[in-house]
């Protein structure tokens, strides 16, 4: 049995709305492809009217080609309705700095969310007929979205001094 075949195919990550889990994911997937510095650089434009040899025209259609993977597997982790604002991108590193900026969120948007999360943390108790594991499960789903939205000691110190708490 040949070693390959012992050897599990990485799936590519769905986009499910959580860009940041999601973007972190896709990278160390395309990192593991060998297909990362496609989305960080870009593929490298040939001017027009400038000469090139055979071998500089090969390397290039080598990088469009692992491009156009790339985007394949974007087109397969991205659903239907995101794909539909996406199609006109002519790189992997378009589509990849579009969806960015579409659902990573600004600065402030992040922080209104970790402000929403503060609250409902702060507010949180157990309910009526909830287990230890129910309670402890909320709690840690609250904790992991304050973390995914950059929450960490030095926010909470920040936010505790402006708040003077």
């Amino acid at each position: 049995m040949a070693t390959e075949s012992m050897f599990v195919q990485p799936s590519i990550p769905k986009f499910d709305g959580h860009y940041d889990h999601w973007a972190m994911l896709m990278e160390n997937f395309l990192r593991s492809k060998e297909y990362w510095h496609l989305v960080e650089k870009c593929v490298p434009a040939v001017l027009a009217g400038k000469a090139i040899t055979e071998e500089q025209q090969r390397q290039i259609d080598e990088q469009k080609l692992k491009d156009l993977k790339v985007k394949n597997y974007f087109f397969q982790a991205l659903d239907p309705s995101i794909l539909e604002t996406i199609l006109k991108k002519d790189t992997s590193k378009d589509i990849w700095d579009s969806v960015k900026q579409k659902y990573q969120g600004s600065t402030c948007v992040k922080r209104a969310q970790l402000q929403a999360l503060r609250k409902e943390f702060e507010t949180l108790h157990m309910k009526t007929g909830e287990t230890v594991n129910e309670y402890f499960a909320r709690t840690l789903t609250i904790a992991n979205k304050m973390k995914a939205n950059g929450e960490t000691k030095a926010t909470q110190q920040s936010w505790r001094k402006s708040c003077d708490l």
